[in-house]
């Protein structure tokens, strides 16, 4: 698997690139927020409710001084308001009263499993939110796995599994060394602009020599639209 993961990150990089980091390491409370937004959205939508939070407050514990219908409708643009103000409330709310203070410092010192097992006891926080945190604000060699990623990894054969939660366990250990960033952003955009969940683009993708996938698409084919902003490598 390891070496299949390897091939594949590869072809990635000589098609698309290394993605761009920022300089920084943004901070992991941001992300998981940002996180929390982009759910069954895209990233510019995202991006605009995000920064409508940052910018009606100065510290992410005033959240708490709102009512949530104030804080539903700054994000109203990123969908699911209630669902996704609540989770964002109540996961303040839960540091504050273990903590005394709103901020994710306490989890840098933890190993992977330890973090994904403290974020993920707050309600709405799922796997996937975790190890976004892990990666994007935290640096470490994880491959947060969505949609996308679970479409991809299952079409071209690395795993045969039923959730993106069942094939995020299934690679993590996998994964090559320093290579997370580049394969988990790299397949983001191969599955928003190539392998798609219908009529994939299989005569212009990058790793279709690679790709077991049985309803391969060689037919329609249809010019490729570029999709490369990405929500978490843009939180600074």
């Amino acid at each position: 698997m390891k070496k299949k993961i390897q091939k594949i990150n590869c072809l990635l990089i000589e098609h698309f690139g290394i993605p761009e980091r920022p300089k920084r390491l943004p901070d992991p409370l941001d992300i998981i927020i940002g996180t929390i937004l982009s759910q069954n959205t895209n990233d510019k939508n995202s991006y605009k409710a995000f920064l409508n939070l940052k910018k009606s407050i100065k510290h992410w514990d005033e959240l708490l001084q709102m009512k949530p219908s104030q804080v539903e409708k700054l994000i109203k643009v990123a969908g699911l308001g209630k669902q996704k103000s609540s989770a964002i409330i109540n996961l303040i709310k839960n540091l504050k009263e273990k903590n005394g203070k709103v901020n994710l410092s306490h989890i840098k010192k933890m190993n992977d499993g330890e973090i994904i097992e403290e974020l993920t006891s707050h309600k709405g926080i799922g796997v996937k939110t975790a190890s976004c945190v892990l990666l994007f604000a935290l640096n470490r060699n994880v491959c947060p796995v969505d949609t996308h990623v679970h479409r991809i990894l299952n079409r071209v054969g690395i795993v045969k599994t039923s959730t993106p939660e069942k094939t995020f366990y299934k690679i993590e250990k996998y994964i090559p060394e320093n290579s997370a960033h580049s394969f988990h952003t790299n397949l983001l955009r191969l599955g928003r602009e190539y392998c798609t969940p219908t009529n994939p683009k299989c005569y212009d993708c990058p790793i279709e020599s690679e790709c077991n996938y049985a309803e391969k698409n060689f037919t329609s084919k249809k010019p490729i639209k570029k999709n490369d902003f990405f929500l978490l490598d843009s939180i600074k």
